[in-house]
Parts: C-alpha cells; sequence; structure tokens
C-alpha cells in the first residue's frame, strides 16, 4: 500500500494546537506576497538600527524553520523530533562572512558541533556550505581560471585545509559531511574540493556527499560522470539530490552577462531529471549513498516505490531522506512512521546572522507555486481534525 502523505494526525503528531495555530498564521502571511516584501524590509532595517524587534522574530519566523541560537537549544529541538523516529541535520546557519579569522573561527564551531554530536545517533549529518570558509571571489577566480598569485594560491590552500579538517574529524566520529551546492559560476571549485574529500574518506563508508541541482540541465549528466569517476579511483559516492535554491539568481545573471542560463527551460524538466537522478542511484546503491533532499510528495513516494521493486530494505544506511525544519511534516514525519531514515535540515545560529537564512525561507515560500497554500492546508485540516475529535 503506498504511503500516505495526507495523514496529519502523523504529520503534526510532534505539535501542539498553539503551535499548530502559530504556523497557520505565519504562513498566512508568507502567503500575502506584500506582506512578505514588507517584512523582510522592515526586519532588515530594524536590524540594521539596532531595534528591540529580538524577541518577535525569535518567537515567529526563526522558531518556526530554526532550531535555536545555540547548539544546546537546538538539541533540544532534535530531541523533540527524535521521539517520532525523525533525524536532524545540524546546519550552522551564519552565512555571507569574508575575514580569515572567521573562516577558522567557523572550522572551530564545525569541529564543536561534531564532537557534540558525536554519541547522538539522532545527529548523523553535519552540513556545509564551502562560502563558510572562502571567500565567493576567491572561488569565482579559480573557476575562471584565472592566474592566482602565490599569496591568493596560499589563501585557496588554507581552504582546503579547512574542509579537510572537518571532513577527518566526521570520519572519525562516524557522522556524515553534506556539500551543499552553490550557485553555477563558483561550483566547479566546490565539486572538485568534494570530489577530492570523497576520495580521501569515502573508502569503507560514505563520510562525504556532493550535491547536485536538478534545476540545472547538466546536473544530472554530471551525478553520472561522479558515478563514473568514483569507480575510476575506488571511492564511494556520496550524492545529495536537490531541485535547487538560487534560480532567480541564476537566470538574472545568465541574462545580464548574455550566455545561456544554466536552468531547466520548465518545472517538467526539473522534476523529470530530479526522478530519474534518484533511479539512477537506487540502482547503483551497491557503490553509493543518495540522500534524497526535497519537499515534493510525488519523488518521495516515487523513491519509496522504486526501492519496494528492487526490495531495498526502508532502513538502509544508503537511502536517507530529507526536508527542511518547519516545512512538509506530512512527508518527514509519514516517512518516519513507515520505518525510512528521515532527516530535518536543522539551522541554528544568532537570530541576527541566521536573517539572511530566514528571509530565504520567506521568500520562497511566496514565490514557489503551491507551497504555502499546501503548507495552510494540510494545518487547517489538522486543526479541524482535532477539534473535531
Amino acid at each position: 500500500m503506498p504511503i500516505n502523505f495526507e495523514n496529519t494526525e502523523i504529520a503534526f503528531s510532534s505539535q501542539s494546537n498553539s503551535e499548530l495555530k502559530q504556523a497557520h498564521l505565519l504562513f498566512s502571511a508568507m502567503g500575502n506576497p506584500f506582506l512578505t516584501k514588507i517584512g523582510i524590509q522592515c526586519t532588515n532595517l530594524a536590524f540594521k538600527f539596532r531595534l528591540p524587534i529580538k524577541g518577535i522574530v525569535k518567537s515567529t519566523i526563526f522558531k518556526q524553520f530554526c532550531g535555536g541560537e545555540t547548539l544546546e537549544e537546538a538539541d533540544v529541538t532534535a530531541q523533540k523530533l527524535n521521539q517520532f523516529g525523525v533525524d536532524v541535520i545540524m546546519d550552522y546557519g551564519v552565512e555571507g562572512k569574508s575575514d580569515e579569522s572567521v573562516f577558522d573561527a567557523t572550522v572551530d564551531d564545525f569541529i564543536k558541533t561534531i564532537h557534540f554530536s558525536k554519541d547522538k545517533k539522532y545527529i548523523p549529518f553535519i552540513s556545509m556550505k564551502i562560502t563558510g570558509f572562502c571567500r565567493f571571489e576567491l572561488l569565482e577566480m579559480v573557476q575562471e581560471g584565472k592566474l592566482l598569485s602565490t599569496e591568493l594560491q596560499q589563501e585557496f590552500d588554507r581552504v582546503w585545509t579547512r574542509v579537510d579538517k572537518i571532513c577527518k574529524q566526521a570520519h572519525d566520529s562516524n557522522k556524515m559531511i553534506l556539500i551543499d551546492a552553490e550557485e553555477s559560476w563558483i561550483q566547479k571549485p566546490i565539486d572538485d574540493l568534494a570530489n577530492a574529500m570523497m576520495e580521501k574518506y569515502n573508502k569503507e563508508r560514505v563520510v562525504v556527499f556532493n550535491t547536485f541541482q536538478l534545476y540545472c540541465h547538466d546536473r544530472f549528466e554530471y551525478l553520472k560522470t561522479s558515478y563514473e569517476l568514483s569507480r575510476q579511483k575506488n571511492f564511494l559516492l556520496g550524492a545529495k539530490l536537490v531541485r535547487g535554491a538560487y534560480m532567480e539568481k541564476e537566470r538574472a545573471r545568465a541574462a545580464q552577462l548574455n550566455y545561456a542560463s544554466p536552468i531547466q527551460v520548465d518545472k517538467e524538466s526539473t522534476d523529470k531529471d530530479y526522478n530519474l537522478a534518484v533511479d539512477f542511484c537506487l540502482h547503483n546503491l551497491t557503490s553509493m549513498a543518495v540522500f534524497i533532499g526535497t519537499h515534493n510528495d510525488n519523488s518521495c513516494l516515487l523513491a519509496t516505490q522504486k526501492m519496494e521493486q528492487l526490495s531495498i530494505p526502508k532502513n538502509t544506511n544508503q537511502v536517507h531522506f530529507s526536508q527542511l525544519f518547519g516545512m512538509s511534516d506530512n512527508i518527514s514525519f509519514n516517512l518516519a512512521k513507515e520505518g525510512y531514515h528521515v532527516s530535518k535540515y536543522l539551522p541554528y545560529g544568532p537570530v541576527e546572522d541566521v536573517i539572511p537564512y530566514l528571509m530565504r525561507r520567506a521568500q520562497e515560500n511566496t514565490s514557489v507555486a503551491g507551497q504555502t497554500g499546501r503548507e495552510l492546508a494540510l494545518i487547517t485540516k489538522e486543526l479541524k481534525r482535532r477539534k473535531n475529535k
């Protein structure tokens, strides 16, 4: 019998009536593009002029999409999810820095996170962005093939050292690292780094995952190329599959600089490549592990059906599903209830530092067709069910 993603009793089993009502209010506001735009502008201005709005932000949008300001606060959220069979990916949500000392301090934060999660089986993953350890402009120069000065080469070498230090710690602590995909014009050095870390640490098991954004029309082919590379170099491929997060920015830059957009021509093409990528990975699990990161019910359903067809156990360590914390609980909790490995992306960090992440969540929920309406409909259905119980 196919898994039922409409079961709201299971989907919202971790949330009280008051928490559901607050989520309903928040998604209702995000469903209004004008309100969202004004809200983002006001929030940014308030933080810029140091107005006392931190409490409001922390009790609303931050509470919905983030685990807490500290590791300890995030762990409380993680333990609550663990009661329902849902794991977490710790995601230090601070981004957009450009100072070497900050990059080094961020490495220390990641090492601390890995140590903290070492004996906590419900925290199997740590997520990282290479731009958390490297200037964006330096990655651009490397991708463009520019000859680096001795000083710049040393700066880039330090990036490799930082990432290697984190991956080694994850390997030694039996944790997994998810290297996020980023903008297409800095993606090649990120791919190269991810491949090098996989070659070094993915010998006996998958420790490091690279991310494939399937809304780019060349990434399914690159997934297959990556698989062939892993076979040639005798390491296990870790493939995190997502649709993607930079579509509007990618199209705008392509138009501005007059080059062919890397983005798929339509959503159907993205969906097709995404499902083909999942299918490809499930057929090759003897040499890889796959992380299925999506809020798409159909892709998750197809993946579970394919696993059944191929006699892949639901609880295999080589297949993980994931959604963002605060969204698509109908997928996460129902998959977990059926015995699949499911993890929530759980960002944490000081409220003022996590604002860029929160603003993206608000914008995406406004712009992604049907996402906010879907969340609202499910919450409404569950509130009505509880009222009539």
